[in-house]
Formats: structure tokens, C-alpha cells, sequence
């Protein structure tokens, strides 16, 4: 028969064979050698939460201890023993073992036999505990152990405790790796140590003679090595990476972490590149109440390849200014990206330090911006760093592009009020906005110590201060099934320049108004989608837009450009962005949309949309080297999506040109996802409205081998499919038109269950005649760490919806292992 025994009660001297209750305060001191803090003159008190929340550790001696065995016997000042099956449990913690004791004299504890502790979901197992529980020193022999956060298992000889911080496990063995029930455990990967040196008080560890081993074959040794106890962050040496470059060859990167506050770290990464030399980066992180940002900076000396220094640097900041009333909200932004050549895109396209050098425009801009309910201000200072930029618009060769004009500096304010005019007047319900902005345009100079830019971002196009103002005045009325909204719009400019323009002018002032109205229907009927009960809408929209002509040929091109031609550009009044043209348009735009929604559920399944501009009268006003447009039917758009079930989705887009009969740019897509780590996704797209013609072919695809045959199981969402699996990933962008491939990563990926390898060939074109490639090489250590190069972050950029296959969805609970 068993017994319990409540630690919270009062006990008799003698125990009786029937069972009774004891006060047991040697045996709620073992609690302590599994972390309990000592206890404090503090209530617990009961607080409403949606989720379980720990109880603060000192609290946790103050709650009830229960004893469990089938028999009980002793004396409380002299010896207690649970003899067979003896269980202790409190809050989170559960101790088995075949016989508890506890002495008074030295006030020892010991359990013996199949010794079990569960405790937060982690589990030990050992066969003989002693513990004095004054000083908490004491011993556990022949320990196993199961983490339930990390997933790892291990094993130690002997565990010494020196204090109630302070332990020492002897000849320790950790993996992720299965343990079998009843073989010998040999994992595929393990972490050996002859000592490691625990200290709760400092969170951190200490490993003497560690080896990290991958089927039996060392891969990393270190007679020292110090790590964190949790999450929390340490200082130390980071896992390295080694990549293989067509240009810079093997590059290896041992990086060193600096935690220097809880609220800022540094982190070091010096590369060594084979056939360039050494390349010193860093990245220094920031975080206060009311500001943040990182600094970010490399700098080689001499690379033998190109026989200069290269050096790049990036400032990002953010801060509130609360101090400042007299400026409601007002907020400072630096974002500062510099290189030191125009070939540093070329030879370090997947740098850190500048995020997308690949693009070639970087922005470096100091921003005082704010606002308030009806309006917001902003300050900007911008300049750009273009890497080989043309000398003028009409010098663009087949590798330059143009660099944008600086903005030196930018004043911009703008007011929309919530409520304008009562209810009683006529123009209620009108919206009114209105714009201004008053900015200095600058081309790029010489290179100057701040700037680090090449001769070759020089232009010739004006420099010149704009001053502008917008005012939209509009009005919607709507009702279930149809809408009506006139607009009215006020541009005006005042440019004074630099340089006289053709004409001899040093300024020119204009104003030009737009009027638009814009209309449209909406239908709805119940059908049927083959065997699915859906909701069929026809929505018809027109715009008119009508705006006179103002000769703007001479005026230079700060920022406008032409909007993408698509379904929802064609409905703007003005079909370009900026403010440097308006174009004179008096046109008609129609469409027509149909749409199916799922009658159970609100979905869209489906959507076909057609819209059409045209031309009342000529076009005149167009950018530099740009035609004009002649009155008529513009080109045709079709836009379709299509989306029948969870797996399937297909979207295309077409421009038919109805004066050659012919389609100019096409965009066909599909993508298939029948589950996690199952997708495939296919784009065509053709481009003959620009000089340089385009036909690409655009694949995608993360897929296990063993399911090409039909054999791999289903995968529930954050599982892989188990171990053992191959994978196959990649995207590949092909040149129909020069028969010859433009980008490519493609790789595999094996998934052991403790471990992952990786391999992973990239290639990114740069010009017609060069391209970078390298190939990565990672192999993971589930829950540990990896080796090797990282893939991971060009299979996330490249391919569409991939997922990483240790990608943690659910994290365990301590609850899943309850005993």
C-alpha cells in the first residue's frame, strides 16, 4: 500500500505503517540542487492570464511537497527513509527513484536505485544521488540527461556539486541524436568534453578538453571553450564559414561576438579571401529608449586583385525627439552607404555591410521628419553613390546607368484635414490635401572624402531649386453597387536654375489642373463553379481625365518617371510619377473586372480584369527620348489570377498592342504547394517594349526526391518529412532569347534527423560576359550549431515560399513530458 506524505503539515514523532503526514525539511532541500531559490516573505497571489506563466523562483519553496512510496519509516530529527517506488513532487519538478533517505547528522540526502529527475521537461537519470543539503555538495553517478528545448541528450560519468551555483560534470557526451532504447548510443555527431564547469550565477559554462566529432572523425578541437547556459547572450567565438568564389577563392570567416550591455553589442568578421587578402568587417548595434541603429564597416588593405584598398561602411539610425514641442513628433533618420569604388558591386556583390550592393544606387540621407493628425513635415538631405554611372542621359552604355539627382536639401509639407466644412454647407464631404515642397537639386561632383564616389558620376544636367504645390480637392458618393468620385488637382512650379536653359531662361513658373471622373458599377449574381456554389460580381470603371498642355520640354527630369503599364496604373490621371511632368492628357479609360467568391467562405477563386485607355487628342508632353503619343486606343491589358484550391495558384498578365496585332509584354506564373516543404513555382515572362528585349523562363522548386517516385510521406507544418530524406532546391532564370542561363542557385539538402548538409551552387550574371559563382558547403548540427558556408540566406532570397526544414513552429512545452 502506498503512502504521501505533505510536507506542509504538521507530523508526529514516530511514523506509523499506515502512513501520516511529515514535515519533511531536509527532503524540500534537495529542491535546491535543481535550481530553487531560497524562499522569501513574499504572497503568491492569483493573477488572470491567457497563457501559463512560470512561477518566480522564490516563491517556488514556498509550495507544497509531496511524498510518495510504499513505505515510510524513520524518525524526522534522526533518519527518514521512502523505501520502493519513492516519488517526490513539487511544482515543476518530479524526483523518482527505488529509495529516498535522509540523515540529520550531516544533513545528507541520498536516493539510489534508477534515480529520476523531470524538472521545466528536461530529464536526468542516474543511479545514485548524494547531496549534503547545507553546503549542496555532493554527487550524481552515471548521469543521462534529456533537454526538452534543444531537442540534445547526453550522458556524463559522474556530476560533482561544488555550491548551489556551482556543479562539475566529469567525461560528458552531448548530441541532438536519437538515443536507442536498448543499444549502446552512438550518435552521428557529438560534442565530447573531459570536464565542463557549470555556474548558474554567471549563466555560463565551461568545457576543458572539447571535441566536436561527425561520424567518428574530429572536425573541431579546443582545449577551452566557454559558452552561455541559455539564451542569453555571451561573448565569444562564433561557428566559422568558408565559401568557394570564382573571383576572391576560399573565403573563411571566424567571426567573434562582443556582448557588451543588454542593450548593445558588437560583432567582429575577418575574412580571409586566398586571392585578395584580408578583409576586417564589423557591425556594432545600438538599442535605447529612444534611439537605435547599427554601424557596419569593412575595409581591406591592398587587394592583389584589383592593387587598391576597398573599403565600405553603412549607418543606419532612428530617434525620437520628444523634447522638441515646438515640432510634434518629430523623429531624426540617418541612413548613410558608401563603398570605395564602382567595381565593389562586382567583386563583393553579397556584402553585409550594404544591403542589395548588387542594385548599384546608395542612398545616403539625413531625415528630420514628424507630424501631427491633420499634417506631417519633413527635412531631407540626400545624396547618391552611383557605381558605374553614365556621364549624361544620352551616353547610357550597355553596363551604366544614370544617376539620380541629389537632393540638397528637401523641405516638404503636407495638410489633409479630417473634417473640412459642416454639415450644412455644400462642400461637405469633399476631401481636401494639400502638398508643398521646396528642394535643391544637385548632380553628383568630384569625388570628395565624404562622398568616395568615381569620376564617373559626374552629369551635366541642371542643378536647380524646385518649388512646388499640390492641391486635391475630391468627393466620393457611393452606394451598394455603384460609385461616382470627381477630383480636382492644382500643380504648381517654380524652378529657378544654375544654368540658363536653351531658351536663355533661369527660371520658369507653371500651374496646369486636372480634372478627373471616375465611376463604376458593381453586379452580383449566384452561380455554380462546377460542383461549388460561388458569387459571380461584373464591375465596369471609367475614368476621365483631362488636362491642358504646358510646353515642359526644356525643364530637366528630377524626378518623374513613366509608371509600369499595368491594371492599376492605367486608372492615374497622369501617367507619370514625380512632378517634372504632367502629361497633357485628355483620355478615356475603361475596364472591366468579374470576380468569383466562394459562397461558403468569402474567397476569391478567381479574377479576370481588361481596361483600355484612350486618347482624346495627341500627347505632347513626354520624358527625353520619348515619342510623342498619337490620339487613339492604347495598348490592351488582360489580368487574370486564378486560384481553384490550397495547392494551386496561376496569375498572368498581357499587353496586346492593337495597332501591330501583336503582345508586347506577357507575365505567366504558376506555383504549386501541395504541402511543407512541396513547392514549385514557374514564370514566363516577355518584354519587347524596351530597347534590350527580354524573354525569360523563371523556375523555382523545394521538393524531397522520394516524393518524384511517390514514396515520401506527408509532412505536418514545421516537420520535415523525417530522416533520411534528400531534397532538391533551387531557382534558375533562363535567357530564351540568348539561350543561355542568367542566374542560378540549385542544390540539395539531406536531412538526417540530428543533422542537415547542405550543398549549393550560385551563380548571379553581372554583366554579359562575367558572372560570380560560388559554391556553399554547411553542414547543421540540429540544435547546436553549423559549419561551413550559410545557403540558407540565398535559398530564403531566391526561392519563392522556402522553408527551412528545422523551421520552429511549435517550441515544446515542459508539459509534453509530464509525469
Amino acid at each position: 500500500m502506498r503512502q504521501t506524505v505533505c510536507a506542509s503539515s504538521p507530523s508526529p514523532r514516530q511514523l506509523s505503517p499506515a502512513g501520516a503526514r511529515l514535515r519533511l525539511r531536509p527532503l524540500a532541500g534537495l529542491l535546491a540542487l535543481l535550481g530553487t531559490a531560497p524562499a522569501l516573505a513574499q504572497t503568491l497571489v492569483l493573477q488572470p492570464s491567457l497563457v501559463l506563466q512560470e512561477i518566480p523562483s522564490a516563491l517556488r519553496r514556498q509550495l507544497p511537497v509531496t511524498v510518495e512510496g510504499e513505505r515510510i519509516e524513520g524518525r524526522t530529527d534522526e533518519r527518514v527513509e521512502v523505501i520502493g517506488q519513492a516519488v517526490l513532487r513539487r511544482h515543476d519538478l518530479v524526483l523518482r527513484a527505488e529509495r529516498l533517505s535522509h540523515t540529520s547528522a550531516d544533513d545528507t540526502a541520498v536516493a539510489e536505485g534508477q534515480v529520476r529527475i523531470l524538472r521545466l521537461g528536461d530529464l536526468y537519470e542516474g543511479q545514485r544521488l548524494q547531496l549534503k543539503l547545507d553546503t549542496f555538495e555532493g554527487r550524481f553517478d552515471e548521469v543521462r540527461f534529456e533537454l526538452a528545448r534543444t531537442g540534445g541528450r547526453g550522458q556524463a560519468e559522474r556530476v560533482d556539486f561544488l555550491d548551489e551555483q556551482r556543479s562539475v560534470a566529469h567525461q560528458v557526451r552531448y548530441s541532438t541524436c536519437p538515443r536507442p532504447p536498448t543499444q549502446p548510443w552512438r550518435p552521428d555527431w557529438a560534442l565530447t568534453a573531459e570536464e565542463v564547469h557549470f555556474d548558474l550565477e554567471t549563466d555560463t559554462g565551461q568545457a576543458r578538453a572539447a571535441r566536436l566529432e561527425f561520424q567518428g572523425v574530429p572536425l573541431l578541437a579546443a582545449p577551452w571553450l566557454s559558452f552561455p547556459l541559455s539564451d542569453a547572450r555571451k561573448s565569444g567565438v562564433l561557428p566559422p564559414t568558408l565559401n568557394l568564389d570564382n573571383k576572391s577563392g576560399l573565403e573563411t570567416t571566424v567571426p567573434y561576438y562582443f556582448n557588451l550591455a543588454p542593450n548593445r553589442d558588437a560583432t567582429l568578421y575577418p575574412t580571409l579571401m586566398t586571392r585578395r587578402g584580408l578583409d576586417l568587417g564589423g557591425e556594432y548595434r545600438y538599442l535605447e529608449p529612444t534611439y537605435g541603429g547599427q554601424l557596419r564597416a569593412a575595409y581591406m588593405a591592398s587587394d592583389r586583385l584589383r592593387q587598391r584598398d576597398r573599403w565600405a561602411y553603412a549607418v543606419q539610425h532612428q530617434q525620437a525627439l520628444p523634447g522638441l514641442d515646438w515640432l510634434p513628433g518629430a523623429g531624426l533618420r540617418i541612413h548613410l552607404n558608401r563603398v570605395s569604388d564602382d567595381d565593389y558591386w562586382r567583386d563583393f556583390p553579397r556584402t553585409s555591410i550594404i544591403t542589395h550592393v548588387a542594385q548599384r544606387l546608395l542612398v545616403n540621407e539625413v531625415a528630420l521628419s514628424g507630424g501631427w493628425d491633420e499634417g506631417s513635415y519633413s527635412l531631407l538631405a540626400q545624396r547618391w553613390q552611383t557605381l558605374g554611372a553614365a556621364a549624361s542621359l544620352g551616353s547610357v552604355g550597355p553596363e551604366q546607368i544614370v544617376a539620380p539627382y541629389d537632393r540638397w536639401p528637401s523641405l516638404a509639407l503636407r495638410w489633409r484635414p479630417q473634417a473640412w466644412g459642416g454639415t450644412e454647407m455644400p462642400w461637405d464631404g469633399w476631401r481636401l490635401s494639400v502638398d508643398a515642397e521646396l528642394t535643391q537639386f544637385r548632380t553628383a561632383r568630384r569625388p570628395t572624402v565624404w562622398d568616395g564616389v568615381s569620376a564617373g558620376d559626374q552629369r551635366t544636367d541642371l542643378d536647380g531649386t524646385r518649388g512646388l504645390g499640390v492641391l486635391r480637392l475630391q468627393r466620393r458618393w457611393e452606394a451598394p453597387g455603384w460609385y461616382v468620385q470627381p477630383s480636382l488637382q492644382w500643380h504648381g512650379r517654380h524652378y529657378q536654375f544654375e544654368q540658363a536653359l536653351g531658351d536663355g531662361r533661369r527660371s520658369v513658373s507653371l500651374a496646369l489642373p486636372t480634372l478627373a471622373l471616375e465611376g463604376g458599377l458593381v453586379f452580383e449574381r449566384e452561380t455554380r463553379w462546377g460542383e461549388r456554389a460561388v458569387v459571380q460580381t461584373l464591375e465596369p470603371r471609367v475614368l476621365l481625365a483631362a488636362t491642358p498642355y504646358r510646353d515642359q520640354r526644356l525643364l530637366p527630369v528630377y524626378d518623374a518617371a513613366a509608371f509600369d503599364f499595368n491594371l492599376a496604373t492605367i486608372f492615374a490621371p497622369n501617367p507619370y510619377a514625380g512632378h517634372d511632368r504632367i502629361a497633357d492628357a485628355r483620355a478615356l479609360t475603361y475596364g472591366l473586372t468579374t470576380r468569383l467568391y466562394a459562397a461558403d467562405s468569402g474567397a476569391e477563386l478567381a479574377t479576370l480584369g481588361v481596361a483600355q485607355r484612350l486618347r482624346l487628342r495627341e500627347q505632347r508632353v513626354t520624358l527625353p527620348n520619348e515619342a510623342a503619343l498619337t490620339s487613339g486606343r492604347s495598348d490592351i491589358l488582360i489580368g487574370a489570377a486564378l486560384q481553384p484550391d490550397r495547392f494551386w495558384s496561376f496569375q498572368g498578365t498581357w499587353q496586346f498592342n492593337t495597332t501591330q496585332r501583336t503582345s508586347v509584354r506577357t507575365l505567366l506564373s504558376a506555383r504549386y504547394q501541395p504541402g511543407p516543404y512541396r513547392v514549385f513555382s514557374a514564370a514566363y515572362r516577355n518584354n519587347e517594349t524596351t530597347v534590350a528585349r527580354s524573354r525569360l523562363l523563371d523556375l523555382a522548386w523545394q521538393w524531397p526526391l522520394a516524393a518524384l517516385g511517390g514514396s515520401a510521406p506527408a509532412a505536418l507544418p514545421g516537420q520535415a518529412l523525417g530522416p533520411g530524406q534528400w531534397y532538391g532546391v533551387g531557382r534558375l532564370n533562363y535567357s530564351l532569347l540568348e539561350r543561355r542561363v542568367v542566374d542560378l542557385v540549385a542544390g540539395f539538402e539531406y536531412d538526417a534527423g540530428c543533422w542537415i548538409a547542405r550543398v549549393v551552387l550560385e551563380r548571379l550574371q553581372q554583366s554579359r560576359s562575367s558572372a560570380n559563382q560560388r559554391i556553399l558547403l554547411q553542414l547543421e548540427f540540429a540544435g547546436f550549431s553549423r559549419l561551413g558556408s550559410n545557403p540558407l540566406q540565398a535559398l530564403r532570397q531566391h526561392i519563392p515560399r522556402y522553408q527551412y526544414l528545422r523551421e520552429d513552429v511549435n517550441p515544446p512545452s515542459r508539459f509534453q513530458r509530464y509525469e
